[in-house]
């Protein structure tokens, strides 16, 4: 039964990484083949085994052992959303703030599973909501803001997430919650709490084109709205 438990989870976490609407992201769950390779602390954490981790952990395991694509036990219980197994870790002494080889770490796994829970966990634990992740250059925050995980959102920018970052595709969360957005409600809700925060409205993407002016030309017209009352220029 847990067996079966955990490859529904990672069933799940393999439909998270495409962000609910079709794009895929850079960001890889652990596969069935890649867990069924653990030992130690990947397998306790993949299997979210609280004993397990505080056993191996007291006895001198790694904490920040790595599997092949770079993932740590944090990681791979991120990924499954095992909450209390990252508890565990954390307060073993796991590093939160490591990057896996795709340059994501906890947090920013978390704002693609839409796990805003995981986040405020990761931050309570020291997690950094500012680092500069994934091979875009990007932050946890324009993650979540491109898939509308408009919670996750929320929780980014209680927690301090730079609201203007722009990755290496010049583009801020709230360009690319236009932009790779489909202007449903978690978009637009995801857009309000950005331009409520003090996001910047009129910071234009690489061509000089402005958020008002991209919304437009989608006709996202709640969007555009929102963006207007906050005085966006087109």
């Amino acid at each position: 039964m847990k067996q079966q438990r955990l490859y529904l989870a990672v069933a799940a976490c393999v439909l998270i990484s495409f962000g609910g609407h079709g794009k895929s992201t850079a960001q890889v769950p652990p596969s069935y083949v890649m867990i069924e390779t653990y030992d130690g602390l990947l397998k306790a954490a993949a299997q979210g085994d609280i004993p397990a981790i505080r056993s191996l952990a007291s006895n001198g395991a790694n904490l920040n052992a790595r599997d092949p694509r770079g993932r740590t036990p944090l990681m791979v219980a991120a990924h499954l959303q095992h909450h209390d197994a990252v508890r565990a870790l954390i307060e073993a002494g796991a590093d939160i703030n490591a990057l896996d080889k795709d340059r994501y770490d906890v947090i920013t796994i978390a704002a693609v599973a839409d796990d805003p829970e995981m986040i405020s966990i990761a931050v309570a634990g020291g997690g950094d909501p500012t680092l500069i992740t994934s091979r875009y250059d990007g932050t946890a925050l324009i993650a979540a803001a491109h898939l509308g995980h408009d919670k996750v959102v929320k929780t980014l920018i209680e927690s301090g997430a730079p609201l203007d970052h722009v990755n290496n595709l010049d583009w801020t969360a709230l360009i690319e919650a236009i932009v790779l957005g489909d202007g449903g409600q978690r978009h637009t809700e995801t857009v309000r709490a950005l331009v409520s925060a003090g996001a910047n409205v009129n910071l234009p993407d690489g061509n000089g084109i402005r958020p008002l002016r991209l919304a437009l030309q989608r006709g996202y017209d709640d969007i555009a709205e929102i963006l207007r009352n906050s005085g966006a220029r087109p």
